[in-house]
């Protein structure tokens, strides 16, 4: 039996998404599987301030009463190595000491291929944290073979340490009638009106303002609901709504809670997600989860996610997109059978199959 470390700071967030998500859902699918190994949920005490949640995996699981938790704080944790045989960060970042063996999940490296997806300063201290943790690592975890595939064009990694492990998604415990659905769209956007959901941060990378420019161009029955809090480039977002006079056509929600997402999933007439760069894009399979069809980006990993069962368009190009939203909410034979091969797709992605392959590769990086 050997004591993983996993650090699950993330998991701390009290709006989580993206790497956050991922934290919490591994850690409770790890709880749950069979296995002779312990592990130790690590927090790093110095993000508690910036953090106001607090989320524990199980303490005791069915299959797996040893999982627990324990908190360190960096840089005075010179007892975690002696205790822990492996070290896994899940934030591609190393952690401040040696493990005898490390792994470490790259989600994605937006920061090093994309220049305008965020701050320089960010995307120095991201691409130090992230060359210093890939050479140290045994295995390198990434959730597509576009997001290996970049590692391996742009930061020169060995192809034979990558080890591609998609998410997974939760299923919806019940889906809503066609008649509850239009109720709660309604409610949303008035009677009538088409719903065109988008979900994530509001920035650039996620190209909401090409979602604006097709919005311009749908019937004005369309409705759009944003429903992500703000990130770099969020503000021009806010200021073309204004510009262009597209309060009532656009309703902005913030974040919003796990819960209330999924009823905004099953309320939404389409699923719009043309973002320009994804090292996975889980909301396109949390939407097809929840019997809404899909028009997502043809670029980057999210054909690799939504197979056969989305529709793609040119992010670059609002017609493009508007298009494709029409045929998703108007065609109702093309609707209807994407909605079925959505709700087919999604369940082929079950984060109980992440957390087994990802059990494996701690076993790989142990036994090497």
């Amino acid at each position: 039996m050997a004591t993983i470390a996993i650090d699950a700071t993330y998991a701390l967030e009290l709006n989580p998404s993206g790497i956050a998500v991922y934290s919490r859902r591994i850690l409770e699918a790890l709880a749950d599987l069979e296995s002779p190994h312990r592990f130790l949920a690590c927090y790093r005490l110095s993000r508690f301030g910036r953090r106001r949640g607090f989320f524990r995996p199980p303490r005791k699981s069915a299959r797996h009463p040893e999982f627990s938790v324990r908190l360190y704080q960096e840089p005075l944790t010179f007892w975690l190595p002696h205790q822990a045989q492996l070290f896994h960060s899940l934030a591609q970042r190393p952690p401040g000491f040696r493990f005898g063996k490390e792994v470490v999940t790259v989600l994605d490296i937006f920061p090093i291929t994309g220049q305008d997806y965020s701050t320089p300063d960010f995307r120095r201290k991201f691409s130090a944290l992230l060359l210093e943790a890939v050479r140290r690592a045994s295995r390198i975890i990434v959730p597509s073979q576009y997001t290996a595939d970049q590692l391996v064009g742009n930061v020169r990694v060995a192809r034979e340490k990558i080890r591609i492990i998609p998410l997974g998604v939760e299923l919806p415990g019940a889906t809503w009638s066609s008649a509850e659905r239009a109720l709660e769209r309604a409610r949303i956007v008035g009677e009538g009106n088409a719903m065109v959901l988008s979900v994530g941060v509001i920035q650039t990378r996620k190209n909401t303002l090409n979602v604006l420019r097709a919005l311009e161009l749908l019937p004005p029955q369309y409705r759009l609901v944003l429903a992500g809090g703000i990130g770099f480039g969020g503000e021009a977002v806010y200021e073309y709504i204004r510009r262009k006079r597209l309060e009532e056509r656009v309703l902005v929600l913030g974040h919003v809670p796990a819960r209330r997402l999924a009823e905004l999933y099953q309320a939404a007439s389409v699923f719009l997600f043309p973002s320009l760069e994804e090292g996975f894009g889980l909301p396109v399979l949390e939407a097809m989860a929840n019997g809404l069809p899909v028009v997502a980006s043809g670029t980057s990993s999210l054909p690799e996610v939504g197979g056969n069962a989305a529709l793609y368009a040119d992010p670059l190009d609002p017609a493009d997109i508007a298009n494709k939203t029409i045929r998703a909410v108007e065609d109702i034979g093309w609707r209807e059978e994407m909605i079925r091969k959505g709700a087919a797709r999604a369940k082929l992605f079950p984060w109980r199959r992440t957390a087994e392959d990802t059990l494996r590769v701690y076993e790989e990086a142990l036994s090497d």
